[in-house]
């Protein structure tokens, strides 16, 4: 009776398996703050995005770690970047059986560590930046990406994209909106796994935490920028913005199950204070229950095997 009646369910399809790849690397190498996570190389890349896709998730999303980096990120738009390579071996290993996303964002190509190029003065030009996540969604679907997901929080990032994409013949990409994204102190772990240079903070262009109906109003402006997915980043501390965002979105709402939450996790079941395996599972739960359609988590592929053996 009580699987009969029950509400929310999990199913692999509705799990986003984030991968890092390290232009570089000879062989993974652990991400201390993150158990089980990697840095990648280009083979075992596409080992793990394989091993993803057999288990039945619904993507894999990139991320990548350059070797050089400038003011300008400019190695984001180069058809030899890391990102533009690892997408093109991805799309290769896994082409037809599940999505292929990247990450579309300028922090892991900076010098600086901002998601855009700065002004004299130190401040993210929002509008310099639009022009480079422009060039770099057209870069990425040419590489092979199925969805880009612009992850800066900047103003106009979905339109200047999409009009990108559209006039260059990659309509049928998707774009998946970082569409409330908060300055989020959960975040630690994920610049481990990145190799963050970030000086300082991104309180001028993400979110903050208190802010609810702001969250709602940039959801907004996404949606009619003409975003094919929106996303709230984090998870489990916005379980409220999932909720209003599902009730007001016509287009899929996706939620990020950042580094700090598996973190947390992770060190409590280390410690023996919680039980891993049903945490892991109430967790995603609870997201999909305040309803998200899909989440990504570092967990995606272990849950997705799961489920799938029963």
């Amino acid at each position: 009776m009580r699987r009969f009646v029950r509400e929310v369910d999990l199913s692999p399809r509705q799990l986003v398996q984030p991968l890092f790849y390290k232009e570089g690397l000879t062989r993974p190498a652990s991400v201390g703050s993150m158990p089980g996570v990697a840095q990648l190389d280009l083979d075992s890349l596409q080992t793990a995005a394989r091993a993803a896709a057999e288990a039945g998730v619904g993507g894999v999303m990139l991320f990548a770690v350059p070797a050089r980096r400038d003011s300008c990120g400019t190695a984001a738009l180069a058809e030899d970047g890391a990102l533009n390579v690892a997408v093109a071996a991805v799309a290769e290993a896994v082409a037809g059986q599940t999505l292929v996303m990247a990450d579309l964002c300028l922090d892991e190509f900076t010098d600086h560590g901002h998601c855009g190029v700065l002004t004299a003065d130190g401040q993210v030009d929002n509008d310099a930046t639009l022009q480079l996540y422009a060039q770099m969604g057209v870069a990425l679907a040419g590489a092979g990406a199925d969805v880009v997901a612009p992850s800066g929080m900047m103003d106009g990032q979905v339109g200047a994209i999409r009009a990108a994409l559209d006039a260059q013949g990659h309509s049928d990409t998707a774009i998946l909106a970082y569409a409330a994204k908060f300055a989020s102190a959960f975040y630690g772990p994920f610049r481990d796994a990145v190799d963050s240079s970030l000086v300082g903070d991104r309180r001028t262009y993400q979110q903050d935490p208190g802010n609810r109906r702001d969250a709602r109003r940039e959801v907004r402006l996404d949606l009619d920028e003409g975003a094919d997915m929106v996303m709230v980043k984090p998870a489990m501390a916005y379980l409220d913005v999932i909720s209003d965002t599902a009730a007001m979105s016509e287009v899929p709402v996706l939620a990020y199950q950042v580094s700090g939450e598996m973190a947390m996790v992770e060190a409590a079941a280390e410690r023996g204070w919680i039980d891993r395996e049903a945490t892991i599972r109430e967790t995603l739960t609870g997201i999909r229950r305040a309803g998200a359609d899909g989440i990504i988590s570092y967990w995606a592929a272990e849950v997705a095997r799961d489920l799938a053996a029963g």
